[in-house]
C-alpha cells in the first residue's frame, strides 16, 4: 500500500487546515522544503494540494508545484480547482505525473470522461464527502449527491483511481474512516486512497486488510506534520502489506 504525503499550498506555503476550514489554518513553511523532507523520509508519491486554486477555480500556485517537481524525484499528484481540459494539459505538461479532479467532477462528468480518455490512469477523481454526501467548492457546499453514486458514475467514464476524504475527519487526528472507504472500493471496484483524519501507525495497520476489497494507499498529512505519526515508520509498514 502505498503512502501519500500531503502538502497543501496556500499563498505560496505549505499549510494544513482543519476540517477544511480555511479561518483554521496553520503554517509550516516552504513547499518545496516539505517535499524534500518528505521524500528523505521514504515518501514515494507527494499529494499536492493548491488550496487558492479550490477556491478561485483554477489553478493558482503552479510556479510553487514546479519548484517541487524540480526538487524531489519522486512523482507528485495535484489537486485543487482544476476544471478545464487546457488546465489539465497544462498541469501534466509542466511534470505532474497525475491530476485530481475534484467538484468538476460532481458537475461536469463529461469532462472526466474526454481527460480519461486522453490521460487514462492520469487522471484521478477526489471525492470529499461528509457523512457520505459528497462536499465541492473547497468542502464549502454540498454536491447533493452520495459518495457511492458518483464513485459509480466516475468508474464508468473511465476513472481508475479514486481519493476518498472524510472531510468531517480532515486534520482532526480522529482515525481514519476505514469503513466508509473500504465500501465505496467495493461497490466501485475500482481503485481508492483513503484521506482525512489519519493519526498514527494503527490507522495504517486498520487500513491493510482492505487492501483486497480496493485501498490502494493513504494520504497523510496533519500527522506527519506533528509527529503522531513517522512517516518512515509507516512507509515501512505499508510496504509489507497485510
Amino acid at each position: 500500500m502505498l503512502i501519500f504525503p500531503a502538502i497543501d499550498i496556500r499563498g505560496g506555503k505549505a499549510v494544513r487546515l482543519y476540517k477544511g476550514d480555511f479561518s483554521q489554518e496553520t503554517v509550516f513553511g516552504e513547499p518545496e522544503e516539505m517535499a524534500a523532507k518528505w521524500e528523505g523520509l521514504g515518501g514515494e508519491f507527494l499529494h499536492l494540494v493548491d488550496l487558492d486554486g479550490a477556491r478561485a477555480g483554477k489553478s493558482i500556485n503552479l510556479e510553487v508545484v514546479k519548484k517541487i517537481i524540480d526538487r524531489v524525484n519522486i512523482p507528485v499528484e495535484l489537486g485543487g480547482g482544476i476544471r478545464t481540459m487546457e488546465n489539465i494539459d497544462e498541469v501534466l505538461g509542466m511534470g505532474v505525473r497525475r491530476v485530481i479532479l475534484g467538484s468538476v467532477a460532481a458537475r461536469n462528468p463529461e469532462l472526466v470522461k474526454e481527460a480519461c480518455a486522453k490521460y487514462g490512469e492520469r487522471i484521478v477523481v477526489g471525492i470529499d464527502a461528509k457523512d457520505g454526501i459528497v462536499a465541492v467548492d473547497g468542502w464549502e457546499a454540498s454536491g447533493n449527491v452520495s459518495a457511492v453514486v458518483l464513485a459509480g458514475e466516475m468508474a464508468r467514464a473511465g476513472v481508475r483511481t479514486i481519493i476518498y476524504t472524510d472531510i468531517s475527519r480532515d486534520g482532526t487526528l480522529e482515525g481514519v474512516n476505514v469503513e466508509a472507504t473500504a465500501e465505496l472500493a467495493r461497490k466501485s471496484g475500482i481503485k481508492v486512497v483513503a484521506s482525512g483524519g489519519v493519526k498514527s501507525i494503527e490507522d495504517i495497520k486498520a487500513l491493510l486488510p482492505y487492501e483486497k476489497d480496493g485501498i490502494e494507499g493513504v494520504i497523510v498529512g496533519k500527522s506527519i506534520y506533528t509527529g503522531t505519526l513517522d512517516l518512515a515508520e509507516a512507509v515501512k509498514v505499508a510496504s509489507k502489506g497485510a
